[in-house]
């Protein structure tokens, strides 16, 4: 989006630089949310450390139904940063003279690639590399000949399945937020004086809904690879 104003941009119209500038500044504002939220601790909590505990206690709760409550909180760290800086990262492209980063393809195939890489550890971690790849397929009671057939087909298939996760997490949310952000231009190109006040806050909805499903899909990757137990 090289033809829509920012104000890095006047700095750089490269839009490599423009990107990499938002993306550091969705990291500074994470780190400053963490920061404020834990530089004065209290039991009651108040301010922003009160939203920051109801945040991490609604993905707790998220999580809950999808992988167990204890690995729910075990994976609490990763899930809950990368739902915080895919929100940051898409709530900022509303506000006129920035770009979401999550616009670009390039930041959100990073973020899959560390969810498909983190997943993937983890479950050989807990089965191991044979027993975790092994469990890719599961062909029942049939016989070895039949077993050894059939896992010609479906392995392949399984292995596919896995890879094309990356597409989904990267495509989904860079496809969401770049017609985001074409459709906030085109308003703001319509209306520029005029606060198009239902647009932002059906975008800041969509934003929401883009950073909880990137959440939800992460736990459910790591529950395949490492809630294998009957009760899951």
């Amino acid at each position: 989006m090289n033809e829509i104003f920012t104000f890095l941009g006047l700095i750089s119209h490269n839009h490599t630089f423009i990107i990499v500038s938002h993306t550091i500044l969705v990291a500074l504002i994470v780190l400053g949310i963490a920061k404020l939220a834990t530089s004065s601790l209290q039991i009651v909590p108040s301010g922003v450390q009160n939203i920051a505990e109801s945040y991490l206690g609604g993905v707790i709760s998220m999580g809950k139904d999808v992988i167990g409550e204890d690995l729910a909180k075990k994976y609490l760290p990763l899930v809950a940063t990368i739902g915080l800086v895919v929100f940051v990262a898409n709530i900022i492209g509303i506000i006129p003279g920035f770009e979401s980063p999550t616009s670009n393809i390039n930041f959100t195939l990073a973020l899959a690639l560390i969810v498909f890489v983190y997943y993937n550890l983890e479950g050989i971690r807990k089965q191991g590399a044979f027993t975790y790849f092994k469990n890719f397929v599961h062909l029942g009671e049939l016989n070895p000949i039949a077993k050894f057939a059939m896992s010609l087909l479906m392995y392949p298939i399984e292995i596919v399945s896995h890879l094309s996760r990356i597409i989904s997490l990267s495509f989904r949310l860079f496809g969401n937020i770049k017609g985001d952000d074409l459709f906030l231009a085109v308003i703001l190109m319509l209306a520029p004086f005029i606060a198009p006040l239902a647009p932002f806050a059906l975008l800041t909805f969509m934003g929401l809904l883009q950073a909880f499903i990137f959440m939800i899909l992460t736990y459910v990757y790591l529950a395949g690879a490492v809630a294998v137990d009957d009760s899951h």
